[in-house]
């Protein structure tokens, strides 16, 4: 006989077990290879533009109440877009980073709230490539795949479609959605990006893309957690960690692609490239 108080207990139960399904970290499917499927032209009018990989970086921030972490990759950006000036709306492409080259900076909070100057500690930096199993515990075939960032634009919303009447810079918002590769895993993510154009007679020259606004890449989605060594989670967790490590890293591009067969920009050296921005922040 099913009584009230064996439902209550019943529903009980189910409610236990529902709240602790919400706090399991939902992980974004695994990716079939270590690259995502390269993108093809959508148009026969479609103009190729190769990153530019001299002046062209990949940024993060993780701000948490007692540490700023901040991360950069300002070399290792490759991939190309297929864009036709008849219809933006058609472009397609494939942006690659890769992060063996990551850099780790930290501010830290002192007892009054107030955040000191950014320092790079080298321990930090060990410590952000064990969590990505980039470090030199891993495996070299695991290193080179999870060293791999990569962004596939599907589908693009532009502000404006048709710049073939256009000459010189033009500047416009576009939303780009499309798969995003990181640590062997594969989310969706949408973009807002301030994309500049130059166009010579209507045909595109080279284009300037830039975040309008960071994109959130949640740690645990992407099963970025503490690792002492590869394979061995560490005693503290990401909730362990919850006011040092922000749960999420917002993500910046800053990405110059110019026309197939025209020249590469010379690297930045440390006395040209750009200054760090004041807020920023990594994993500890």
């Amino acid at each position: 006989m099913v009584t009230t108080r064996s439902l209550g207990c019943a529903w009980l139960l189910s409610l236990a077990v529902w709240g602790c399904d919400e706090n399991k970290p939902q992980l974004a499917p695994e990716a079939a290879a270590s690259t995502l499927a390269s993108s093809a032209p959508k148009t026969a009018t479609s103009k190729t533009l190769e990153v530019d990989k001299g002046v062209s970086q990949v940024s993060f921030l993780m701000d948490a109440p007692v540490e700023k972490i901040r991360g950069k990759v300002s070399s290792g950006v490759d991939g190309q877009l297929f864009l036709d000036a008849k219809d933006l709306s058609q472009t397609t492409g494939n942006i690659s980073v890769d992060i063996s080259g990551l850099e780790i900076f930290q501010r830290k909070a002192d007892d009054s709230g107030n955040f000191g100057e950014e320092t790079k500690v080298e321990k930090q930096n060990e410590h952000a490539r064990e969590w990505l199993e980039i470090g030199p515990s891993a495996p070299e075939d695991i290193r080179r795949k999870n060293a791999r960032v990569e962004f596939r634009i599907a589908s693009v919303k532009p502000s404006k479609k048709d710049v073939t009447k256009e000459t010189g810079d033009v500047k416009l918002d576009v939303e780009a959605t499309g798969d995003f590769l990181l640590h062997g895993r594969v989310s969706k993510k949408t973009v807002l990006l301030e994309v500049t154009l130059t166009l010579e007679g209507g045909s595109p020259k080279s284009v300037h893309i830039k975040t309008k606004s960071p994109f959130a890449v949640g740690l645990e989605e992407h099963d970025v957690r503490p690792r002492d060594t590869f394979g061995k989670l560490a005693a503290k967790t990401l909730q362990d960690l919850g006011s040092k490590v922000a749960k999420e890293s917002q993500v910046e591009i800053d990405v110059r692609l110019v026309a197939a067969g025209m020249p590469q920009s010379a690297p930045a050296t440390s006395e040209t490239a750009a200054p760090a921005p004041s807020g920023s922040a990594a994993p500890k």
